[in-house]
């Protein structure tokens, strides 16, 4: 395996996911390298969590609270940029009404790079799969090609919010088979494990520090890499 060399990150970087902790189980690494670098990061996420734990808190108190730990987490790899799309959790379809929402988001921040998750189901990680991330993914996909740099396409958002077209260099997806980016986040795991555990609604009942280097040296192990070192590993979509 050969690691992305990040001394010239591209910038900015948008990153689209389903719910508040999706970033810091599966990016937050590649994240704190980009910013470690000097790239801008912009997070947009769909849901704000609201349908998850705890079960017995009223949901307005949920939905403040996971958006509360989202924008620690963010802190804690160098994002400022949090952006709720405001979508319903656990009701995610990849309709043109995410897809307008996430082209919104790209002709607002113009990013060269999204980062989003897998539109592919995994019955060995059923978790990762969850219908919410793959209607995401496939949204996101399908805002930045075709719709975030077509004129014709979601009309209003030119019409009404002068929002210009925009065309994104590339896609990379996380936990698509086969991966070819790989990301050395050996330096930035405490980082990494640190933004997660700001999820402490999320994450309390289980040692998250050895969950994610375990992951993360599993993806170098996988990919014959050298061992010691961690990684986070993508898919590259071209869409320019």
């Amino acid at each position: 395996m050969e690691f992305l060399n990040l001394a010239d990150p591209v910038s900015p970087v948008l990153v689209v996911v389903a719910h508040p902790d999706d970033i810091d189980f599966g990016y937050a690494g590649t994240v704190a390298a980009l910013t470690s670098a000097g790239a801008e990061v912009i997070y947009a996420i769909a849901t704000s969590g609201e349908a998850g734990p705890p079960e017995d808190m009223d949901r307005a108190e949920v939905k403040a609270m996971r958006e509360r730990e989202q924008r620690a987490a963010a802190a804690a790899v160098g994002v400022s940029d949090v952006r709720f799309l405001g979508q319903p959790d656990g009701h995610l379809v990849a309709d043109l009404s995410l897809r307008q929402a996430i082209s919104r988001v790209i002709r607002q921040v113009r990013p060269n790079l999204v980062i989003t998750q897998s539109p592919e189901r995994r019955y060995d990680r059923i978790y990762a799969s969850h219908p919410d991330h793959l209607a995401v993914a496939e949204a996101t996909v399908a805002a930045v090609y075709p719709d975030a740099r077509n004129p014709h396409a979601h009309v209003e958002l030119l019409r009404d919010e002068g929002l210009e077209p925009h065309a994104v260099d590339e896609v990379w997806v996380g936990s698509l088979e086969p991966p070819d980016v790989f990301i050395d986040i050996t330096a930035e795991i405490d980082r990494k494990i640190g933004a997660l555990q700001c999820h402490e609604s999320q994450t309390s009942a289980f040692d998250v520090g050895a969950l994610l280097r375990d992951w993360a040296a599993a993806v170098v192990a996988d990919n014959g890499g050298e061992p010691g070192r961690l990684a986070e590993a993508f898919r590259r979509i071209r869409t320019a």
